[in-house]
């Protein structure tokens, strides 16, 4: 593959990456079923969640509480391009959250959750979507109501 074809890869996949925090965060978290593929995944194993296909992904997310306040932070974002029309990736991320906002700033508190995404992403029609999401949550608590 040639180099600069495999960073704009690496850089369209890091993107989703962060484009999915972004939504969830301070979007519409329904959106977030716009990054994958019509027929893509997301999993948290631990919790025994398989949510499979575009309109159930926009179902599943569109249940996130009117009142909730929270902000992902991601690290280590890795992508590996493993053909020019798929790549993987793995990173870091911690959350912080809130629920029964109302506004206004919150005190600081410990994150509720610490953990890794495991991507495959998938590339048709020129655009690069997310095939596939796995959580694995090593650190995690229950999100605190305010």
């Amino acid at each position: 593959m040639d180099p600069i074809e495999q960073l704009l890869a690496e850089r369209a996949c890091e993107r989703l990456v962060l484009d999915f925090v972004h939504r969830l965060d301070l979007g519409e978290p329904s959106s977030v079923a716009d990054l994958f593929t019509e027929d893509g995944t997301w999993e948290w194993p631990e919790g025994g969640r398989l949510i499979k296909g575009r309109t159930a992904l926009r179902d599943y997310f569109g249940t996130r509480p009117a009142d909730r306040l929270s902000r992902r932070l991601m690290a280590n974002i890795l992508v590996t391009v493993t053909s020019p029309t798929t790549a993987e990736a793995t990173s870091y991320f911690t959350t912080y959250r809130v629920d029964g906002h109302q506004g206004g700033m919150v005190p600081a508190g410990p994150p509720v959750q610490i953990g890794t995404y495991e991507d495959t992403f998938s590339k048709a029609a020129g655009t690069w979507l997310l095939a596939s999401r796995t959580l694995h949550l090593p650190f995690g608590g229950p999100t605190p109501r305010q």
